[in-house]
This record gives C-alpha cells, structure tokens and sequence, in this order.
C-alpha cells in the first residue's frame, strides 16, 4: 500500500523546518532507492552523521509502557515499512523531562502530555518529528504486533 505521508508541525516553526532542504532530499532519496523488506536492522549511513537510518524491527506495546523521547540535533523520519505503529507528539516545551538532557547521544525523555497528537502510520507512510516536538514511537495501535521501521536522522542545519 503507498502512503501519502503526513508532517505534523506548527506555523510557529515554519522557518526553521525545511523539508525541502538537501538534506531532506537525501532522506527520502535513500528509502527511495533501497528494497525496503531486505534491509537489514541496523544504521545505514547516507551522508556520514548528517543523515542516516536506523532500521528496526520489534514488537509495538502499549502507549502507556513508552515515554515521549526528544532530541536536539536531529529530526526524526518515522517511515513505516510493515506493521502498523501508533506516534505520540507533544511540545517539548510543555512535557517535564525524567532525566538530564544526554548530550553525547542528543537524547532525553519526558513525561506524559495533556496535548499530544497521534498518529498512526501504515506501510508506506512518514511522519516527521523536529527537535521542538518530542515523541512517543512504538506504540500498539491494538494488541502488541510486529512491525519493521526506520527511523531516519537528518541533521538539524
């Protein structure tokens, strides 16, 4: 099933989120050009620590097992290769983080949110999650299922 891809963000953001930037470019590119069921679970590099993938093949839970996660260095491309994954996002400006902020590995996560959006990808389809929104992957859209994602980095410029 081709999807139509989705990007969640606000106008307040606008400016500072080009999706149309080479960067992105080389994202969508990539996945363009690979055999997206034999990719093996793992990085694939695209452009060095610029842009690069995550594959990952698991098992989603329930929302209520996951912590909304964010970053600062990178975008997150949430595309769906099989399975079905529910996506939390919420600013990160109003989630109270459960941890310092990991620098080396730009990671931190959050407590839960009164105004997350969801949303739910299928084969085929993307969501995009800038630094400013943090995000709760991996989540059951029923009973736990199998699903294979990846998960792409790009840079933040």
């Amino acid at each position: 099933m081709e999807g139509e891809g989705m990007i969640v963000a606000t106008l307040g953001h606008l400016d500072t989120n080009d999706l149309t930037g080479k960067r992105f470019r080389k994202a969508f590119d990539w996945i363009a050009s690979q055999d997206l069921e034999a990719l093996a679970p793992g990085r694939h590099d695209i452009d060095g620590d610029t842009v690069f993938a995550n594959v990952f093949e698991f098992d989603t839970v329930p929302a209520d097992q996951k912590h909304y996660e964010a970053h600062r260095r990178y975008y997150d491309i949430h595309f769906l290769i099989s399975g079905e994954e529910k996506i939390g996002v919420a600013p990160v400006a109003e989630l109270e983080p459960l941890q310092e902020f990991d620098d080396e590995n730009d990671f931190c996560l959050y407590g839960e949110s009164d105004h997350a959006s969801w949303v739910v990808l299928h084969p085929g389809e993307f969501c995009v999650t800038p630094p400013e929104d943090a995000h709760k992957p991996g989540c059951a859209t029923g009973e736990p299922a199998p699903l294979k994602k990846i998960c792409l980095k790009v840079a933040v410029e």
